[in-house]
């Protein structure tokens, strides 16, 4: 069941976090999961800004799907600037189809409208973030924004993934690898 993405070197799997000199406003103390990472390109989904004012009922009678009561405390992420709408559901592996993508042991990627009929009746996964758009890299891109000190990699965990406290996702992350945002710099150091 499901696709699962080998790691091989690459930070599938991991947080980006921005560096505080984030130039680029779509992404400023933005954190990021990785949800692809190979020589082809990356694919992730922030996890801590919120799309303005649609919420997961509003979504589901624009699709006529029933929401059977469930859902109402769901609040709908912006994934990325890119194709923002497409929707994508990131959520524990207690749920897997076909068109699962497993990015971990303990998280999967499925953008079907299959798993949004599951989650209003309440057979859906355990934990779930709703994300409407993406992140994506081009081939070596990626890699080129870490080199120029663009972004940090943080070990992801469910807490930071799929919990709701998005005001202070940014600082938790940077603590969750001992820095101090207010220490940064955007000076990348070379030896």
């Amino acid at each position: 069941m499901g696709k699962t993405v080998s790691h091989q070197g690459f930070m599938t799997g991991e947080l980006l976090v921005a560096m505080p000199q984030m130039r680029d406003a779509r992404f400023t103390r933005s954190v990021i999961y990785i949800c692809a990472h190979t020589s082809d390109g990356a694919m992730g989904l922030v996890v801590n800004r919120l799309v303005g004012s649609l919420t997961f009922p509003d979504l589901l009678q624009q699709l006529n799907i029933d929401a059977h009561g469930k859902g109402e405390h769901i609040r709908i992420r912006s994934g990325g600037p890119v194709e923002t709408g497409r929707g994508f559901v990131l959520h524990s592996t207690d749920y897997v189809d076909d068109a699962t993508l497993k990015v971990g042991d303990t998280v999967g990627l499925t953008a079907t409208i299959d798993i949004l009929k599951d989650i209003a009746s309440g057979s859906g996964p355990r934990r779930s973030l709703l994300a409407l758009g993406y992140a994506g890299w081009g081939p070596g891109q990626l890699d080129q924004e870490l080199q120029a000190n663009a972004w940090l990699t943080v070990p992801a965990d469910e807490e930071l993934i799929f919990d709701d406290a998005l005001n202070d996702k940014w600082e938790r992350s940077l603590s969750k690898i001992g820095v101090d945002f207010t220490f940064l710099t955007g000076e990348a150091g070379h030896a």
